[in-house]
């Protein structure tokens, strides 16, 4: 009866609203608390608390017996928002907070920076707010499918991110522009846990390089570097804005990663399979033949429905895919582009990403594109 009462008491601290979602990464009814810290957790999270040596007494509220009174009290008496008041009190604004549904590395090494190396509860300099970063990844060849360790470079102040092919060489192999530069984790496309796609614009198309390492610890150091080189531009051309108007736009992650067929302009042309990646933020639908090309077949923009855009469920009458029958018709001012998907469920995920896409309404940046 003592045990059952005392996880009714932690059950009540957690209808509490800054203790109904994971302490980590956001995720709804959380039941698991990290009993070091103080916090209430998601099961996955739960995992990397667990490895802890310095916070790994981690418990269930509903499956565990809590025999200890003072660990109990210690549980109500701390919780989620007094935990990040402490342990993320000077996290860099451009340092990204990871969601319930990022991968894996992004939330491990989030929740080692803050309870295991403690980085932001202090507001002294850190590595991840200097100018300058260079190390080595695995990057992989334009035109080979193999991966060759790189040095990179990266340099705040003449807005470049380089890479050489030898750490003595003559010059950079490549010079990525931080004006152009995204970054997203690509994990499972690059078929390596820390992958990391990084883009920019080279005349006029879209460059696409993979990189990986195998530290957690590193990649995300490298990701989160490249945010501040970003911010920064950011800051410095749009010295107006705020900083929550400039956040969304430091990195983006594609709201849809897949494969789908597509026929030509004349829509008599064969399907062909081809891979495509969707940058909301962008309005880009963009497709290659392979996932790892360095550059795009081709792209779609994707404005809104006030100036014409369409997106519909089906083919055009009498038509039918190669391989695949459930269609999907993006209408634009200047044709038709018709896709079929694999099966009724990645027909409906695409419906409803690019259907967001067409209600939002288009920047004045968005127009000039």
């Amino acid at each position: 009866m003592v045990n059952r009462e005392r996880n009714t008491r932690l059950l009540e601290t957690l209808k509490l609203p800054e203790n109904s979602v994971c302490a980590d990464c956001g995720l709804p009814e959380p039941d698991w608390a990290s009993c070091k810290v103080g916090v209430f957790i998601c099961l996955q999270c739960s995992g990397v608390h667990r490895n802890f040596t310095e916070s790994g007494k981690v418990k269930s509220i509903r499956l565990d017996n809590w025999e200890d009174e003072r660990l109990v009290q210690f549980m109500i008496g701390n919780g989620n928002l007094k935990a990040k008041k402490k342990y993320e009190a000077f996290v860099p604004p451009f340092y990204y907070r990871p969601h319930a549904r990022d991968c894996d590395v992004l939330k491990e090494q989030w929740i080692r920076a803050k309870y295991q190396r403690e980085e932001f509860m202090s507001n002294k300099a850190t590595i991840h707010t200097t100018a300058h970063r260079e190390g080595f990844l695995y990057k992989r060849g334009r035109d080979s499918k193999g991966f060759q360790e790189r040095k990179f470079v990266l340099s705040r102040s003449e807005g470049v991110l380089k890479y050489y092919t030898k750490d003595n060489g003559k010059g950079p192999k490549g010079i990525i522009p931080i004006q152009s530069l995204n970054v997203t984790f690509q994990g499972e496309k690059i078929r390596h846990q820390h992958g990391l796609e990084i883009t920019y614009m080279k005349d006029s198309q879209t460059r696409n390089i993979f990189v990986y390492h195998d530290s957690g610890e590193e990649i995300v150091a490298w990701y989160n570097a490249l945010r501040a080189a970003r911010f920064h531009y950011l800051k410095t051309t749009y010295p107006q804005a705020s900083e929550a108007e400039l956040i969304p736009k430091i990195t983006r992650n594609y709201s849809k990663v897949g494969y789908m067929e597509k026929t030509g302009p004349k829509q008599k042309e064969a399907f062909k399979k081809r891979w495509f990646n969707l940058d909301s933020g962008g309005r880009k639908l963009l497709y290659y033949k392979n996932p790892l090309d360095a550059f795009e077949t081709g792209g779609i923009f994707i404005g809104s429905k006030e100036r014409g855009y369409t997106v519909k469920e089906g083919l055009p009458q009498g038509m039918k895919g190669n391989n695949w029958d459930c269609g999907i018709i993006i209408g634009t001012p200047a044709r038709e582009f018709v896709l079929t998907c694999e099966n009724v469920k990645e027909q409906r995920e695409w419906l409803d990403v690019l259907r967001d896409v067409l209600s939002q309404p288009m920047t004045k940046e968005d127009i000039m594109e």
